[in-house]
């Protein structure tokens, strides 16, 4: 392993911990006040915290496996790519779920509490889970009536590697493809909605321009997610790239395609938000006085 690689590596692993770490701390915060373990908005940002942290991590585990050329069993990297896969769907649709839940306050302020429940949250982050590992759990059954002795091969752990059928990668393409779509029709949507509320006289138009930036923000977060379509095509391109460049074009292409915009997404959502921000900056700079 050349210094080079060895560097890349460093600087993968200390981006990915460093913003783990920023994460761990605004879910602290969240868990230690009560006044946000009640808020159904705050409850779907710390699964947003939870589920990006967990796919940054899982999608590293992959990266330094393959990077290492590690064999395992598929019954091991089925798991791995469970994680990756469910945490990757999860994230678009906590994205349409938080939207909603700020249209839900702004059409409909005086039942928000009553609509927006911790009871109704917990069960729209269950449905989100369901969801996402529809698909991923459908395709390890049928590999697994197909190939009886499939858990027991080693494999070098690619997504590919656990699909035996083609249709089954152009499906899993589909598939995302077609979730993104419906989120940011969604998005789209709940923003146009709340501007036309904005413009009522009898709308609270603060309340509605702050959530309308919000789900513009959501609109941003989901463009994020859209990166890991492009690191497919750049991945695709690269390949048929000199030798001499591939290995650098493919690790900017990880770094910049998938970490980053997994480290960035919560951390601007977490810091744009007036009752996070100066209790973040505290504990982060630790400063008693803005702790208080």
């Amino acid at each position: 392993m050349t210094a080079v690689v060895v560097t890349e590596i460093i600087v993968i692993l200390g981006t990915s911990f460093f913003f783990t770490f920023l994460s761990g701390i605004m879910f602290f915060i969240l868990w230690s006040k009560p006044k946000f373990r009640e808020d159904s908005r705050y409850i779907l940002f710390a699964h947003m915290l939870i589920n990006d942290s967990v796919h940054l991590m899982g999608t590293i585990v992959l990266f330094l496996c393959v990077l290492a050329f590690l064999h395992m069993s598929k019954a091991i990297c089925s798991i791995l790519v469970l994680i990756t896969v469910v945490t990757y769907h999860n994230t678009p649709l906590n994205l349409a779920v938080i939207s909603l839940e700020r249209y839900v306050a702004i059409r409909f302020p005086l039942r928000h509490t009553e609509i927006a429940t911790q009871r109704r949250t917990a069960i729209a982050i269950g449905l989100i889970w369901l969801i996402s590992s529809v698909n991923i759990l459908i395709e390890l059954f049928y590999s697994i009536a197909l190939d009886p002795h499939f858990f027991t091969a080693p494999v070098l752990c690619l997504r590919e590697q656990m699909l035996i059928e083609e249709w089954q990668l152009a499906f899993s393409t589909g598939l995302n493809f077609f979730f993104l779509v419906v989120v940011a029709l969604t998005i789209l949507y709940i923003y146009i909605s709340i501007t036309f509320i904005a413009k009522s006289a009898s709308t609270n138009k603060d309340s509605a321009n702050k959530a309308r930036k919000t789900v513009l923000l959501h609109m941003f977060q989901l463009g994020l997610c859209v990166t890991s379509f492009l690191f497919i095509l750049f991945e695709s391109l690269i390949v048929k790239t000199a030798t001499a460049l591939y290995v650098p074009l493919q690790y900017l292409n990880f770094f910049c395609l998938l970490v980053l915009p997994r480290c960035l997404s919560p951390l601007i959502y977490g810091l744009r938000d007036n009752a996070i921000r100066p209790l973040f900056l505290g504990y982060f700079r630790y400063n008693p006085t803005t702790l208080k």
